[in-house]
């Protein structure tokens, strides 16, 4: 059965977790595959030696970062409270015929510079990629000092009341002269699938306390709970495109995080619903053909739909083996996309800017895992070319 309603959720059922020990609960990254490359890199195995010893120089920067905190932008929310996110539509600039430039207008693809000026978009997703590195380095090597820093930083972010973010994305993406925020903002904060993942990795750290963890989960019930009840945050659940698509990807991911199982269920029903009818009838995707940067955006879209597969798994249900009514699936696009993901076909929808194939490289390993694609670790190595062999992915599969 597919949903497409979706369920409120109460904080008030949280289930909190105690303090962290034992094997990392992780949702989107594979357990049994991080476990059999921890004994690989214990046993100097030579072939994810390479990966582990970028991923630990990763690590050495990523102790640089920061702490960076939503108070330091001299931007000013509408609210009046620097805790509130904000941040710029990216292809939104303004309009020399009109005074001041108001309304702002679309330039799809372009992205307005202006949008660095703020800085919650610029730390946020440098934020999680850095806690993602910290949180692996900690578990290849049990060294303290990285999950440390990812406590440090997670605190500074979330959880210090002097620093904070507040639980909202109120002003996320806003378009000058047109709105203070609105549901696109959501897709900046997709980087919260992998936080979680970085947070379960930090699972047994003495760094990571248990006020630690029950702090994150009641801060990601409330953002769970203001996702699913405000307008902006009902606007995006409506959205058809890729925004709709991480919308139930980053909700699957807290839900998970949170431990609220049936909703974590519904999610997974309702971004069924979404595949059915976001891929057409040839396995590609409608509302991102009509980009400017076409292939970049429909590889965006399938690494949603993919992540939603791989956190599906928790749920009982196979999000990879899932053929919907009108019979779209996972793989049949996949098999479609698959030649031009491994630069085996030229794109011939508008791509106006450079593609980053590395974009593509976890479809690839997961399509290998999931759907039998026998050469699709190769098309990775081959891609990569002097790069294969440092990949994080080879600690990751």
């Amino acid at each position: 059965m597919i949903l497409t309603a979706f369920a409120f959720f109460s904080c008030k059922t949280t289930a909190v977790m105690g303090q962290p020990s034992g094997k990392p609960v992780l949702f989107a990254l594979n357990i049994k595959a991080l476990e059999r490359n921890k004994t690989a890199v214990k046993n100097n195995d030579a072939t994810v030696m390479s990966a582990y010893k970028q991923l630990i120089k990763d690590a050495e920067k990523a102790l640089k970062f920061g702490p960076v905190s939503v108070m330091e932008k001299t931007n000013t929310p509408p609210s009046g409270d620097k805790h509130d996110y904000m941040s710029l539509a990216p292809y939104h600039w303004p309009d020399s015929s009109k005074p001041g430039g108001l309304p702002y207008i679309r330039k799809d693809g372009q992205t307005n510079p202006e949008v660095k000026e703020y800085k919650d978009k610029d730390y946020q997703p440098k934020l999680c990629e850095h806690l993602q590195t910290l949180a692996l380095a900690y578990y290849f090597s049990e060294d303290e000092m990285y999950a440390g820093h990812a406590a440090k930083l997670l605190r500074v972010w979330f959880l210090d009341a002097e620093t904070k973010m507040n639980p909202n994305l109120n002003y996320g993406q806003a378009i000058k002269g047109v709105n203070e925020g609105r549901g696109a903002g959501l897709i900046d904060t997709r980087h919260y699938v992998k936080l979680v993942d970085a947070i379960g990795l930090l699972k047994g750290s003495k760094s990571w306390k248990a006020t630690d963890q029950k702090g994150m989960q009641q801060w990601f019930a409330d953002f769970l709970n203001w996702m699913q009840t405000s307008k902006i945050g009902k606007d995006e659940l409506k959205a058809k495109n890729n925004h709709g698509a991480w919308y139930d990807a980053q909700r699957l991911a807290l839900a998970l995080f949170i431990d609220s199982a049936d909703l974590a269920k519904k999610i997974v029903n309702n971004a069924a619903g979404r595949l059915d009818y976001q891929i057409d009838d040839n396995g590609f995707f409608p509302a991102e053909m009509e980009r400017t940067i076409s292939l970049h955006y429909t590889v965006f879209v399938m690494n949603a739909f993919f992540s939603i597969a791989r956190m599906s798994e928790k749920t009982g249900i196979d999000f990879w083996k899932l053929t919907t009514p009108s019979g779209k699936s996972l793989q049949k696009s996949f098999t479609v996309l698959k030649p031009y993901l491994a630069d085996e076909k030229n794109w011939e929808g508008q791509q106006i800017k450079d593609y980053d194939f590395e974009d593509g490289y976890m479809i690839l390993m997961e399509a290998y895992n999931h759907f039998k694609c026998r050469d699709c670790m190769q098309a990775v190595d081959r891609l990569a070319d002097d790069k294969a062999p440092r990949l994080r992915i080879k600690l990751l599969y």
